[in-house]
């Protein structure tokens, strides 16, 4: 039963073929036995999960369905929440998120955390405190971040959905590197609430990674939804997202890029292959392809925008952590990357924030514009061919943000633009390693982007050999 995605499991439920406590039990036994190997599940809940899917409503949509939660954001009652951060040792959070309640109401069985990079601020999940979490596909490679664990956890079979967050290429890059469905929402389409507004300025976005593409859709229509008191929402889909999952998307106008349109490193042969091989795939499906892309993304000036807004983030997240907790985080006790973002979101003055605020306001406007006259971007998931553990040194300041600079030169505009994004696992590197392709659509387009990808999964089926 841990073979078919989500959606089946709800539906094997529902008609008998297994109890939502036998589902439960082959997911917690496939963690027990793959998780030593991989490093996915950083806090395990097995005895409480066990008792909530025996009293799991049977009318759920996806009643007695595992999942995972990934350990940043997510908060749930009760539970250990660490951040891939020692400085978060022994906290419990007192209350369910909106998100997490909305997948407890859905009938989800939440079986645990997932590791992540400290404070979520990294491509690759190795934190100090937990330990890295080893691909899936090849255990020598990263599964991405900063929801590695997530990622590695569907995977490796463990569950079919894990909930995730991206900030920039969160959900994104970690599909790319396990060979997953990603799915980054619209800004304000599914709430941070009630513990936060909007995370990072609204760049980062809440949203779960899966195997299937109606997976993706069926569970962003359970978490979305603007909450009260939120700042702002999405604007609202005609009907629900699962029922987008074979519609005719019609004859779409799709710009393709194969290397980053600064020019600042040649392009991997894998990451054009990825990409020309799916430009072909749709062209074959009948929609107009051509090579090009919004010349906003050759501005050299937006990775010192996006920086600094991250930066300021950071800081003041630092700082809430200091007051929950009852003693202000020191330097030595975060990793040396965090230190940093800290540092320099300290030493920025509030007009030199709200300066980049403004730049990125007006890079939005500039990335619109190309979707006036095309409906989706095709470019690479991941701006890198996929990387070894340890390719992101923690302690070398002159080596990684250079890596992740080019890493994330396709995911983190459009954080920055709040536009939603899908990443698709289209082909294989000659060692067996997926490289995902990304589609882009414009603000609010999640229907769209799901009749596309479902459009592009009938006709070539996504290959998961690792949870074999």
């Amino acid at each position: 039963m841990l073979r078919l995605d989500a959606t089946g499991q709800a539906r094997a439920v529902r008609e008998g073929k297994v109890s939502a406590r036998e589902l439960v039990e082959a997911a917690i036994a496939r963690i027990e036995s793959r998780d030593g190997a991989v490093n996915a599940v950083v806090h395990r809940r097995f005895e409480r999960a066990l008792k909530e899917a025996d009293d799991v409503a049977p009318g759920a949509p996806f009643a007695g369905v595992p999942t995972l939660l990934k350990d940043l954001g997510w908060a749930m009652e009760g539970e250990p929440y660490r951040a891939g951060s020692r400085v978060l040792d022994g906290m419990t959070t007192r209350r369910d998120g909106y998100a997490v309640a909305k997948l407890r109401r859905a009938g989800f069985v939440v079986l645990g955390r997932t590791n992540t990079p400290e404070f979520g601020t990294a491509i690759t999940t190795e934190p100090v405190v937990s330990g890295p979490t080893r691909n899936p596909h090849d255990p020598r490679y990263s599964s991405g971040g900063s929801s590695g664990g997530s990622a590695a956890a569907v995977a490796a079979g463990m569950v079919a959905v894990a909930a995730a967050s991206d900030g920039g290429g969160s959900i994104r890059i970690p599909a790319s590197m396990c060979g997953l469905v990603g799915l980054k929402p619209s800004r304000g389409r599914v709430s941070s609430g009630p513990s936060a507004g909007e995370p990072w300025a609204g760049f980062s976005a809440s949203g779960m990674l899966c195997r299937t593409v109606r997976d993706a859709a069926a569970t962003l229509d359970v978490i979305a939804g603007t909450m009260p008191g939120d700042p702002y929402g999405a604007p609202a889909w005609r009907r629900p997202l699962a029922e987008e999952v074979g519609a005719d998307p019609g004859r779409l106008r799709i710009g393709f890029l194969t290397a980053h349109p600064d020019g600042s490193a040649p392009p991997d042969a894998d990451l054009v292959a990825a990409v020309t091989g799916a430009a072909g795939l749709l062209e074959a499906l009948g929609h107009h392809v051509e090579p090009g892309g919004p010349s906003a993304l050759a501005d050299e000036d937006f990775a010192r925008h996006f920086g600094t807004i991250v930066a300021a983030h950071v800081a003041a997240d630092l700082d809430e952590v200091g007051r929950w907790r009852g003693r202000p985080v020191e330097p030595e006790e975060m990793e040396e990357r965090n230190r940093i973002l800290g540092a320099a979101g300290r030493g920025l003055g509030v007009v030199g924030y709200l300066a980049s605020r403004d730049w990125i306001d007006a890079f939005r406007r500039r990335m619109a514009a190309w979707w006036e006259a095309h409906d989706l971007l095709l470019t690479p998931s991941l701006g890198v061919a996929p990387f070894r553990l340890g390719w992101l040194p923690p302690d070398d300041v002159s080596t990684a943000p250079g890596r992740t600079r080019r890493a994330v030169a396709f995911t983190s505009p459009v954080n920055a633009t709040g536009q939603p994004a899908i990443s698709l696992p289209l082909h294989h590197t000659a060692d067996g390693l997926p490289v995902g392709v990304q589609l882009v659509a414009a603000a609010g387009r999640e229907d769209l982007l799901v009749r596309v990808a479902a459009q592009v999964e009938a006709e070539r089926p996504f290959a998961h050999p690792a949870s074999a």
